[in-house]
């Protein structure tokens, strides 16, 4: 049995959680989230918490066990407190801008580059710092790291785009002949 699916999942006040079929439902505050888990796994709703039960012993269910247990919190999450993501910009002479719900990114390239937000996804900006979030943890980090493969951070003079809590190796510079 999983470890981490053995535990119930606390719903906050003003979030709802339904199950119809294989399909479970979370409505919170902030949106609505859904998704479609295998059958043979069980979710329950009782009460205030939520269960996902494991009737399997195969190893591959049991793996599901934990996993849809961790997507279920995370709905949960999203919807009453969201997510989000900083990324740091560093370099000498890159600005970052906002165009509405878009970001400008001038860094370095012989063009400035738009990223278009998608649904779901709210961006927001100063000067060396943006800001993803969103209620979809798995949407949020997929964008953010769509972002810091624009510009990768390079190693000499950590240029480039960067989570905030990355730490960044950085190498030393060539010296010369001895």
């Amino acid at each position: 049995m999983s470890r981490i699916g053995r535990n119930p999942i606390e719903i906050p006040a003003g979030v709802n959680v339904t199950v119809n079929n294989s399909v479970v439902s979370v409505t919170g505050p902030k949106g609505s989230l859904s998704r479609e888990i295998n059958p043979k796994i069980e979710v329950v709703v009782e009460g205030s918490t939520v269960k996902v039960l494991n009737n399997n012993t195969e190893t591959q269910y049991r793996a599901y066990h934990g996993l849809y247990r961790q997507l279920i919190a995370n709905m949960v999450e999203g919807v009453s407190k969201g997510f989000e993501k900083s990324l740091n910009v560093n370099g000498v002479g890159y600005k970052l801008a906002q165009q509405g719900q878009d970001l400008l990114l001038n860094i370095g390239f012989s063009h400035p580059v738009v990223v278009k937000a998608i649904p779901g996804i709210t961006l927001s900006c100063d000067k060396t710092t943006i800001k993803v979030a969103g209620i979809d943890k798995e949407l949020v980090g997929q964008f953010a790291a769509k972002i810091r493969d624009i510009k990768p951070v390079e190693p000499y003079h950590a240029y480039g785009i960067s989570y905030t809590d990355e730490v960044i190796v950085r190498k030393e510079v060539k010296s010369g002949k001895k």
